[in-house]
């Protein structure tokens, strides 16, 4: 009967392995393109927000997605107005579209900042703009379709799920502030955006974890 019960959990424990390894892979190329793109097109600070924008863009509406998916959750830590949440279908909905109209809201701010920045860019680096944002795209949509069915059958924490991408744009705040500090010449924008590239990518990489572990607990 153990051995039945240990043969079993490995393979469950596989089965996650395999679905963490390919799509961390997955948004860890889509990072790279991004990389080569900005450096091969020598793109502007600007330019590369651009493509982050478009990223958490596509996570908040993945996790619009996942939350209106949920059929097991908790709300434990969950509290309006003092008062906690309970773990009902209304409240499930009402918190996926509040969060559609708040990161939306947050996302519509920051698209009129960085309309302000921008500066005029040449067809091709449009295209490679375009190209890294469908990279992401395809990413977020394979590892959505990915844990779909094992989301579905797990008990989610509903505030987790909330909270976790307004953290995965901590990375695009601190490259628009630390960027335009540094990135004072040619050689030094090179390096410096490289630099802020590998970090956002770790960060990605750590959230990604975060969002598909402790989501589940």
């Amino acid at each position: 009967m153990n051995i039945l019960k240990l043969e079993s959990k490995l393979k469950v424990n596989q089965g996650r392995i395999g679905r963490f390894d390919i799509s961390t892979t997955a948004l860890i190329l889509a990072n790279l393109v991004t990389m080569l793109f900005a450096v091969a097109q020598n793109w502007s600070v600007t330019d590369v927000m651009w493509v982050y924008w478009s990223q958490s863009v596509i996570i908040g509406l993945f996790t619009y997605r996942r939350i209106m998916d949920l059929r097991h959750f908790t709300t434990k830590g969950m509290k309006v107005n003092n008062a906690p949440v309970e773990p009902t279908e209304a409240a499930k909905r009402e918190t996926a579209h509040f969060f559609l109209v708040h990161y939306g809201f947050f996302h519509l701010v920051y698209f009129v900042f960085l309309w302000t920045l921008m500066t005029p860019v040449s067809v091709f680096s449009a295209v490679g703009m375009a190209a890294c944002a469908l990279s992401f795209l395809i990413n977020h949509w394979f590892s959505y379709k990915r844990n779909k069915e094992s989301d579905m059958n797990r008990t989610m924490n509903l505030g987790t799920i909330f909270m976790t991408p307004y953290l995965r744009i901590i990375p695009m705040h601190l490259t628009i502030i630390i960027g335009g500090i540094f990135m004072v010449s040619e050689e030094t924008s090179v390096l410096a955006l490289l630099l802020f590239l590998v970090l956002k990518t770790f960060a990605d990489v750590i959230m990604h974890i975060v969002d598909h572990r402790i989501g589940r607990r």
